[in-house]
């Protein structure tokens, strides 16, 4: 048997490998040797940990903008004061949360059993990285990733009012009245994002303009008629970034840079600089001033929905975001040394496929409408590659930081691996990852949605996220040459697949799963990442990332048709995720009863003896 290497991962991310090997026979009467790898992920706590700090860090924040507003009215003191109050319910909440976490020792994932506690709600439920290995006579070795995790809700909170999808399209329709009833202005989302966006540009403009200001004298000191020239031209880009200094004549006191050099520099350059400093200071003042009375204007005829809101808001992103990162460290020490792989990278960024199985009904369907919000929210995610201070464990883990309108992951790689990396990367260009969700319920529930209730939510999730993938598609045909990316055995071109795609999600046909493998395929055309959930990621989640796994040996290892079915059951019977079944309630069997398997389409129902009704 030949050597195959473990997973490349970084040890203090992946852990607890479990392995499976198999033998099946090709089309030619020879063999290949399969190997499964599935690994748990210690950004299953990090991760969301790490969020849970920034949140309770964006909120103190917040608070002491509303305490430094100075003297307002009655009306609205006394509405400051309700505001502060639920930002230090939500602070409290959030800092015993994280010191429940910060008490557990030794755990990786949460199984699908503990998916409705407390003081978990924020850790994605059983969040697990598999790697298929093939080794065959007709082509090199070749390995396949996907990531598993259960579809990121509030389970703790619950579904009898929806999910956040249906809640927030609610809840903005109802706050229009409450600003009648509040005497506020009603800001839409957009208003208040913006409001946001100046604050937190306010907040890091300042020190920085402060700090080219200080650098301006030193070049005067020094004489230094380059440094004097390229201080000014970066003063005067920042000055002029944020939208409110517009109105002011800061810009117009950069206009000086041919004065300073005929004069003596530093006299004649300090009361300027000063006077900069102060005007900035000013207008940064009131601008901070009027943007927080924007927001809590906003965060006054929001209560107390809009604060349940944005918890429910905080913990489905948690949840994507763990799994997003996961994914995204999995794929990057895949490709690590693939130069094509790495120009696609920084030049356009990676496609996250989020495939899903929940129906859209009852319960299920609240899973789906907070899935789709907390997907979509990936958008405000950002990568940069860093060199790690050290080759520690410790110093190999990545890191979030920035706010709630827009986060930055920093993967830390070893000395001389990032020393590898193309110039942009190792320069900190911003990585983007175009997240997309495909949802196909499979199971009894889909068979009541579809004959007597509503898929319209399902319908609508996949032509839109079918939009953005074509979107995706199209920047990176035009920035990439398509022969960077990796070449398959079945030639179909992509942009077929697209057009195939397109026409499956406009077609009205029950349990069309032909949906999900279809984009699958195209994520992995296209270098994606690839994730794959349910409710737990543990019973349909097994069905399907089996089936992809035989399907994939079919068309690219010559995997002989009369070993397909052996191969499927075999892998659900004795493979890596029977074995996910058992660490997560402790029984060697899927979740099914006969009932629930004849409404499954055939190719996702495990073999007799492996399934059986069992709790949750």
């Amino acid at each position: 048997m030949p050597f195959f290497p473990p997973l490349v991962s970084l040890p203090s991310v992946f852990k607890n490998p479990v392995c499976k090997v198999y033998r099946f026979q090709t089309v030619d009467s020879k063999w290949m040797l399969v190997r499964e790898q599935m690994e748990e992920c210690t950004l299953s706590f990090s991760i969301p940990k790490q969020l849970l700090s920034l949140y309770i860090q964006e909120d103190m924040n917040r608070v002491q903008d509303l305490r430094e507003l100075g003297e307002l009215s009655p009306h609205w003191d006394n509405l400051r004061k309700e505001v502060m109050t639920r930002y230090g319910g939500t602070i409290s909440s959030y800092q015993e949360t994280l010191a429940d976490l910060d008490k557990i020792t030794g755990r990786s994932f949460k199984p699908s059993c503990c998916k409705a506690q407390k003081s978990l709600e924020f850790i994605p439920i059983n969040l697990h990285t598999q790697r298929m290995r093939v080794t065959c006579p007709i082509k090199t070795d070749a390995f396949y990733d996907i990531v598993t995790v259960g579809a990121p809700a509030a389970h703790f909170q619950g579904f009898k009012f929806g999910g956040l999808q249906r809640l927030l399209s609610r809840y903005e329709a109802e706050k229009k009245s409450f600003s009648t009833a509040y005497q506020c202005i009603y800001y839409s989302p957009e208003h208040t994002a913006k409001a946001q966006e100046v604050l937190s540009t306010m907040s890091l403009l300042q020190p920085l303009i402060t700090s080219l200001a200080d650098q301006l004298l030193q070049a005067a000191q020094e004489h230094s008629s380059t440094g004097l020239k390229n201080v000014l031209k970066n003063l005067s880009d920042k000055v002029r970034q944020p939208p409110i200094f517009r109105p002011h004549s800061l810009p117009s006191q950069l206009s000086f840079y041919s004065y300073l050099l005929e004069c003596a520099w530093r006299e004649q350059l300090c009361p300027l600089v000063t006077r900069l400093k102060d005007c900035v200071m000013e207008v940064a003042e009131k601008a901070r001033k009027a943007m927080t009375f924007v927001l809590l204007q906003e965060a006054a005829c929001s209560i107390p929905q809009g604060f349940l809101l944005q918890q429910r808001r905080d913990v489905v992103f948690s949840q994507a975001l763990a799994a997003l990162v996961c994914g995204f460290v999995m794929r990057l020490y895949a490709g690590i040394e693939d130069s094509r792989f790495l120009r696609q990278l920084h030049l356009v960024g990676l496609v996250a496929q989020f495939e899903s199985l929940l129906s859209t009904y009852s319960e299920e369907i609240g899973m789906l409408e907070d899935m789709e919000v907390g997907i979509s929210d990936l958008q405000r995610v950002v990568f940069k590659i860093t060199e790690a201070k050290t080759d520690e464990l410790s110093d190999l883990q990545p890191l979030v930081c920035g706010r709630r309108d827009h986060f930055t992951v920093e993967v830390p790689l070893p000395r001389l691996v990032f020393q590898t990396l193309p110039g942009e990367i190792k320069e900190g260009k911003p990585l983007q990852v175009f997240p997309v969700l495909f949802n196909v319920g499979i199971n009894e529930q889909q068979t009541i949605a579809e004959r007597f209730g509503d898929i319209s939510l399902q319908e609508r999730i996949n032509q839109r996220n079918f939009e953005i993938l074509e979107a995706y598609f199209k920047s990176l045909s035009e920035k990439v040459p398509l022969e960077c990316l990796p070449c398959f055995q079945t030639q179909t071109d992509i942009k077929e697949l697209l057009e195939t795609l397109g026409q499956n999600v406009v077609t009205k046909k029950r349990k069309n799963v032909e949906i999900l493998w279809i984009a699958g395929t195209i994520c992995r055309r296209l270098n994606g990442i690839r994730f794959t959930s349910c409710k737990s990621a543990k019973d349909r989640t097994s069905m399907s990332v089996t089936l992809e796994q035989c399907a994939l040996l079919r068309d690219e290892h010559q995997l002989s048709k009369d070993f397909f079915i052996r191969a499927l059951d075999c892998m659900r019977r004795e493979g890596c995720r029977i074995e996910n079944v058992q660490k997560n309630i402790r029984c060697r069997k899927y979740a099914f009863n006969m009932l629930q398997l004849m409404a499954f389409p055939k190719c996702y129902r495990p073999p007799e003896g492996t399934y059986g009704k069992v709790d949750s």
